[in-house]
């Protein structure tokens, strides 16, 4: 049995149940986020799925029946049986106010926030 190292995230992951899209090259997939934070997320292996590490994409999580949506240039940092982690590489302001809304309304706290989203900023 192997033990894992403490993580050393600077940003909170927000368990988010969400609906989102992967378009990647030529492919889009359906799937759904599992968690999100200021810098990534973590989303379900969709079915079929042949990406490769550091692989470029663009994930767009629908909020509001889809009247919304946070978009985000992502790459895949890691795949963990049926889950695959993107770090965030580039996020539009309207997705970052749409994503910074939803992380201050579960951390529950504007000054936590506040330091995360400068760190996000860095």
């Amino acid at each position: 049995m192997s033990e894992k190292s403490p993580e050393k995230r600077q940003f909170h992951r927000i368990e988010f149940d969400a609906a989102c899209e992967l378009h990647c090259e030529e492919e889009v997939w359906e799937t759904e986020v599992l968690d999100i934070s200021l810098k990534g997320v973590l989303v379900r292996k969709p079915r079929g799925w042949d990406g490769q590490l550091n692989r470029p994409c663009e994930l767009v999580v629908h909020l509001d029946d889809h009247e919304r949506a946070i978009v985000m240039a992502v790459e895949l940092r890691h795949v963990e049986g049926d889950h695959l982690g993107f770090k965030c590489q580039y996020i539009d302001l309207d997705s970052v106010t749409h994503l910074k809304r939803l992380v201050e309304l579960n951390l529950g706290d504007p000054a936590l926030l506040e330091r995360e989203f400068a760190h996000m900023l860095d």
